[in-house]
């Protein structure tokens, strides 16, 4: 052994693949390999364009679920809005059929008109409207019958009388128009004995 100091220094290896000076790929580098689980050798560049495609992929998966979630609670608020108001106006119906009851009576005059054309004008703002008059067709699924009766006048079973309006907001309906209904008579016309 030689007692002389060794004029070595650090040994450094540069194993980039990009030469930082030039920005050339170097061609003497090897690519590291990286082991999957079965323990062969993967090249990184695919094990990183896995993940690159993996965590893609959950991203994309995570802005589907926040568009959904978010039209799933814009959905309730509005639905739970709706709900609100309904309750609200089922329970001014009664104050509504009132007031009707009063002006055919006649009783509608002076500051109780003002008073009941405001309410009604604020109510129709909030999207209530009236429903059911006479002459119109019969629809089960908007009018509760009270009354039968048979004509030769109609064609369809058609809304005769209005006993109670009915009142909807947008396509939900609050309160059935209650009505009396007239069906065209299909019963033979009968025919008059003979005489013996």
């Amino acid at each position: 052994m030689s007692d002389a100091p060794s004029e070595e220094g650090p040994v450094i290896r540069d194993k980039r693949r990009i030469d930082p000076d030039t920005g050339e790929v170097r061609p003497d580098v090897e690519t590291p390999a990286v082991h999957d689980t079965a323990g062969d050798a993967v090249p990184v560049e695919t094990d990183l364009e896995a993940q690159l495609a993996e965590r893609t992929a959950d991203l994309q998966r995570l802005q589907a679920e926040y568009a959904n979630y978010r039209r799933r609670v814009e959905r309730d608020r509005q639905a739970v809005a709706e709900q609100a108001l309904s309750s609200v106006l089922v329970g001014l119906l009664p104050v509504l059929d009132d007031i009707d009851r009063a002006r055919s009576h006649g009783e509608v005059e002076g500051g109780f008109k003002l008073v009941a054309d405001g309410l009604e004008t604020t109510l129709t703002k909030l999207g209530l409207q009236r429903f059911g008059t006479a002459g119109e067709p019969f629809d089960p699924t908007v009018h509760e019958a009270l009354t039968h009766a048979l004509s030769s006048d109609v064609t369809e079973p058609t809304c005769a009388e209005i006993y109670q309006p009915g009142y909807r907001v947008g396509e939900r309906v609050l309160r059935p128009a209650r009505v009396g209904v007239v069906e065209p008579d299909t019963s033979p016309e009968q025919a008059p004995e003979p005489e013996e």
